[in-house]
């Protein structure tokens, strides 16, 4: 009933607010990949694959330069930037270079390199396994941690021949970031900084609507959702769409989890990207890494992903519960923008995250901010993409 209640209500808000009934999508992006993005507004690109040690294969995006460098051979510092929770690399890309983080930084004289992790709409490859098998969707933010980001970054640094990269996270792509750089100390001596967008580490306090999804008990859970892709459209096409949504325009609305889940500021998003940003979220992800963060909610611990009992954790850790990530053990430069009005990343979460960080080098809290506004919102250039670019430029002196 939640989820039909949750509906409707975005179904009038976005009816009454945006007049978008019956408009077919305006924006030529919303049915573009994320290479013909880049191109369209006139920047240079590169496609690459990233094959982890596990065997997943990740495509890797590169803005090697701004669209006007003049300088375009000299050998610049890399920025490497790392979605969150149910999309993928194009949310850095989504609106008009003026006011996308991607194209800032490149025309800022930045290497930029944009990542997908593993199990969204563009990382649906392995070296063997079928991605419609359960083997393949087993995995969680964990394994993000443990494989994705190392071999990313390795990539990298490798092509590139530089030593260290500048690291911008949003959401769960600060969450692996927390991981990686905590328990990897040879990847975290290769990270100049870290700049953390809508940190999650905690998510005791979370008003996100998962917190619904974590009163579903595990196996339950998995009757409902499955044990593959979390959120197939097929599963809102087929109920709310058909049942609730009349119009085309509305049933795009429907089939977006994203607003759901992260919470939606319609005084600070570009209306008239909407079908840019619906036609590209949610991108998907694994059921089990959909329940690795019910039980973050419900542990309100920062560990592992709990398998389901004692006997199988100490297959997999060799103790029966979970380990816990250490946040204390994250050394690199840190530098934290958060949201007082953030579903997902709970102000008081993010205060419990701060005396955790033995190297927090900054803090700004952004009191109307909501989960999404850190890489939609119409000011976010003014009130973060500026500050990152400054503090970059400030590491290169």
């Amino acid at each position: 009933m939640w989820w039909l209640l949750t509906t409707v209500c975005l179904i009038q808000m976005f009816g009454n607010t945006f007049c978008l009934f019956g408009k077919k999508p305006v924006n030529p992006e919303a049915n573009m990949n994320i290479s013909q993005m880049i191109s369209y507004w006139g920047y240079p690109h590169e496609m690459h694959e990233v094959i982890t040690a596990d065997g997943y294969i990740l495509p890797l995006y590169r803005i090697p330069h701004g669209k006007n460098d003049a300088n375009r051979l000299v050998q610049k510092p890399v920025v490497y930037l790392q979605h969150g929770l149910l999309v993928t690399a194009s949310n850095w890309i989504l609106n008009p270079p003026d006011k996308s983080l991607g194209f800032l930084l490149a025309d800022a004289g930045y290497d930029v390199w944009l990542g997908n992790s593993r199990g969204n709409r563009w990382s649906r490859k392995h070296l063997y396994l079928e991605t419609n098998s359960k083997e393949f969707w087993a995995f969680s933010f964990d394994e993000m941690a443990k494989y994705d980001l190392p071999s990313t970054i390795d990539f990298i640094l490798k092509k590139t021949g530089q030593e260290k990269l500048h690291y911008v996270g949003h959401s769960q792509g600060t969450t692996i970031g927390f991981i990686a750089f905590s328990t990897n100390p040879k990847l975290a001596e290769r990270i100049t900084a870290f700049y953390a967008l809508a940190p999650v580490a905690t998510v005791k306090y979370t008003k996100s609507l998962m917190n619904k999804l974590a009163l579903i008990p595990p196996f339950l859970f998995k009757i409902i959702f499955g044990n593959k892709m979390f959120f197939p459209h097929n599963f809102f096409d087929e109920f709310l769409a058909t049942k609730v949504c009349t119009r085309e325009t509305l049933k795009l609305v429907c089939s977006n989890a994203l607003f759901i889940i992260c919470g939606f500021d319609n005084k600070n998003l570009n209306m008239s990207r909407l079908d840019v940003y619906v036609s590209h979220n949610p991108a998907g992800t694994s059921v089990q890494n959909m329940l690795h963060w019910t039980q973050a909610i419900e542990s309100g611990k920062f560990q592992s992903f709990d398998w389901g009992s004692p006997v199988q954790n100490m297959v997999h850790y060799n103790q029966p519960t979970p380990p816990s990530y250490n946040l204390t053990d994250m050394t690199v430069p840190i530098a934290v923008w958060s949201g007082g009005n953030d579903w997902l990343a709970d102000p008081q979460d993010v205060d419990l995250l701060l005396p955790k960080l033995p190297n927090l080098i900054y803090h700004r809290k952004i009191p109307p901010y909501n989960h999404l506004d850190f890489i939609w919102a119409m000011d976010a250039p003014q009130e973060v993409y500026n500050e990152i670019i400054s503090m970059m430029k400030e590491d290169k002196k």
